[in-house]
């Protein structure tokens, strides 16, 4: 059992620790530099679109869609803010006075 979470140990935590240990005395190319600073908001994309469009294992693009609705204008506020407390604050703003308007 010990060995096991030992193990477990050793494989989760070499993957994390192995680029540090190797890139920390050089730097990486600007390429791979420009390249790396989509990936934040890349994974952002792909963990919350699914929750916008779908809706009960269907796709949902219509004008019933309350998450979609809210969303439209969150990520327009996201673009133009390019901050993360703005546009969460008008998400969550928009949905809250959508169902407190009796909608969603």
């Amino acid at each position: 059992m010990a060995l096991t979470i030992v193990g477990m140990m050793v494989v989760t935590f070499l993957p994390r620790v192995m680029p540090v240990w190797f890139l920390s005395s050089r730097g990486l190319p600007p390429l791979v530099v420009a390249w790396l600073r989509f990936v934040p908001p890349t994974v952002l994309a792909a963990l919350t679109l699914p929750a916008l469009v779908i809706q009960e294992g269907k796709l949902a693009l219509g004008w019933n869609n309350l998450y979609l609705l809210a969303g439209i204008p969150t990520l327009l506020v996201a673009w133009r803010t390019r901050s993360l407390f703005v546009p969460l604050l008008t998400g969550m703003g928009l949905v809250a006075l959508a169902r407190l308007l009796g909608w969603g």
